[in-house]
């Protein structure tokens, strides 16, 4: 995944757990595409300050992530759902209404 995507798409899951400075900065940089410059003079702090708390956001969302898997978990449940799609509008034979349900069933015991 793209590292901006990456971001975004952690922040989204993970964002509300930073302090509401850390989303402030984090925000400006990743979706508001400000400048470290720009945050900085506007926030009276360094440039390098900036850096420091858009890599060490980076890593804390990284090790939500890694603890929890709610954003794997989720492309995982779109991808089976896109499957239940794909095969729902197939043909209703038996062995394709079989596999649907496998999928449900699965989707359903990881909620």
């Amino acid at each position: 995944m793209e590292k901006i995507a990456r971001q975004v798409f952690l922040y989204d899951f993970y964002g509300d757990l930073l302090t509401d400075h850390q989303k402030s900065v984090y925000e400006d940089v990743v979706l508001n595409d400000m400048s470290l410059g720009e945050i900085a003079e506007e926030r009276g702090i360094s440039r390098q300050g900036v850096h420091d708390l858009v890599k060490r956001c980076d890593k804390i969302l990284a090790a939500y992530e890694e603890k929890l898997h709610l954003a794997e978990r989720f492309l995982k449940t779109k991808d089976d759902v896109t499957q239940i799609l794909k095969l729902a509008a197939s043909d209703s034979d038996p062995e394709v209404m079989r596999e649907i349900r496998e999928i449900s069933e699965r989707i359903l015991d990881e909620l």
